[in-house]
């Protein structure tokens, strides 16, 4: 690729995580090498385990602990989520990757695991042949105006509203 752009799936829909795995298999098959970087994730997910066939193609790594946030961050979560950025950060300028996703970094930015500006300084100064996908409910403006693409994923109905859980191999 000569030209590398930002993409930003947000929004209260499903689909995000999901949609930046179908284009990192697309990449694949275009010879492109992927990194996927997992914000506020570490626990097993399906994904994991389809990932692994693309072994040497695309490399996947959880920057979570073992379980989400869903209430005030622990330190350790802290931790890990700027241990995380920091790593998404090497891997960005290292040349070794076509496309960079930074999945659920919108939730960290949510949370305020790092800065915005953080975030803003990876993209401003990445490497011109770098695709990168930023998921996440609640991107910030910032990120949004940064961005040469943005996806909204809008729920309008869901299954988990009539009491269905997190399914394998389709939520989870």
């Amino acid at each position: 690729m000569k030209k590398g752009y930002v993409q930003v799936y947000t929004g209260n829909g499903k689909g995000k995580t999901t949609a930046a795995i179908g284009l990192s298999i697309r990449a694949v098959g275009a010879g492109l090498k992927v990194f996927i970087g997992q914000f506020v994730k570490g626990m097993h997910y399906s994904e994991l385990d389809s990932l692994k066939r693309y072994e040497g193609l695309i490399t996947i790594k959880q920057f979570g602990r073992d379980c989400f946030i869903f209430h005030d961050p622990t330190p350790e979560d802290i931790q890990c989520a700027r241990d995380g950025l920091s790593e998404a950060r090497e891997i960005v300028f290292s040349g070794k990757y076509d496309l960079v996703v930074l999945d659920e970094i919108n939730i960290a930015l949510f949370y305020k695991l790092f800065s915005v500006e953080d975030v803003l300084e990876i993209i401003k100064n990445k490497p011109d042949h770098v695709e990168m996908v930023l998921t996440g409910r609640y991107a910030p403006q910032e990120i949004i105006d940064a961005a040469d693409l943005v996806t909204e994923m809008k729920e309008i109905k869901h299954y988990y509203q009539q009491g269905v859980p997190a399914r394998s191999g389709i939520e989870k």
